[in-house]
């Protein structure tokens, strides 16, 4: 699917505000498509739940030495709509010299409120993994069992009226899990030095399911965004219904595989 620049937003230089740069989003989604197909081998369940245009929120399950979750599902958003998806990363990634440049040129923007609110405002598509390190640190025997669940996704869709959209990883917590982390190397700021099992990601097939849009909009008032137990019983929902389909797309992959 051709790249849809309706909510790209030319700062004069290129690239928006945040780095974007579509010229970098076509070339880097043409090196990885063979790898999204061939390699991981990805299958999309659900696809028709993506909003074609206007502001919504993606909400995943996070796992895996380094994100490549977070690619995968950039690109087959790409696929499916045509739109750049708006990953959210933790503050300590843009210390990372070049990766935060290449991150920034892809679409990926800091974790504040400033930057988000901007980029709802302006129509975007943006993904969010509540487990945060959490996910990416979990051990593998706790694969697919969702970890600390931060609530900011909710307290930002309730403020911005702006859909969620839940998406099921499946694949992505078998294929580059974490064999030990070593706290106190804070590389560039990271929390800890992950130590993967394996040198390089497995050819796990992935699965990304997509759920119903969750319009949260529907039972809170604005103002509950600024009620700490709004926020959490909201987020509980959003994790209650991730947590759902992510557990009917392992049935479905055991089924599959039977």
């Amino acid at each position: 699917m051709s790249l849809d620049l309706s909510q790209f937003h030319d700062a004069g230089h290129g690239f928006d505000v945040f780095g974007l740069d579509p010229r970098t989003v076509r070339r880097v989604a043409a090196l990885c498509r063979p790898i999204h197909r061939r390699y991981f081998r990805v299958r999309s369940h659900g696809a028709l739940h993506l909003p074609r245009r206007g502001p919504a929120i993606l909400v995943a399950n996070h796992a895996g030495a380094l994100p490549v979750d977070g690619a995968v599902l950039w690109l087959d958003v790409l696929e499916h709509t045509g739109r750049v998806l708006r990953p959210v990363a933790d503050l300590f990634v843009a210390g990372f010299p070049l990766v935060n440049t290449i991150f920034a040129r892809l679409g990926v923007v800091s974790g504040t409120r400033a930057n988000v609110r901007r980029l709802l405002d302006d129509g975007e598509l943006i993904g969010i993994f509540p487990e945060g390190v959490s996910g990416v640190a979990k051990p593998f025997r706790e694969r697919y069992h969702l970890q600390r669940w931060h609530v900011g996704h909710a307290e930002l869709a309730i403020r911005h009226r702006v859909p969620i959209v839940p998406v099921a990883i499946i694949g992505a917590e078998e294929s580059w899990p974490i064999a030990l982390r070593i706290p106190g190397i804070r590389v560039f700021g990271a929390p800890y030095l992950p130590i993967p099992l394996s040198p390089v990601p497995l050819p796990v097939p992935y699965h990304l399911h997509y759920g119903a849009p969750i319009d949260l909009a529907a039972d809170y008032d604005a103002a509950a965004a600024d009620d700490p137990t709004a926020a959490r019983e909201a987020a509980g929902r959003v994790h209650d219904a991730l947590e759902d389909l992510m557990y009917a797309g392992l049935r479905a992959r055991r089924e599959g595989a039977a």
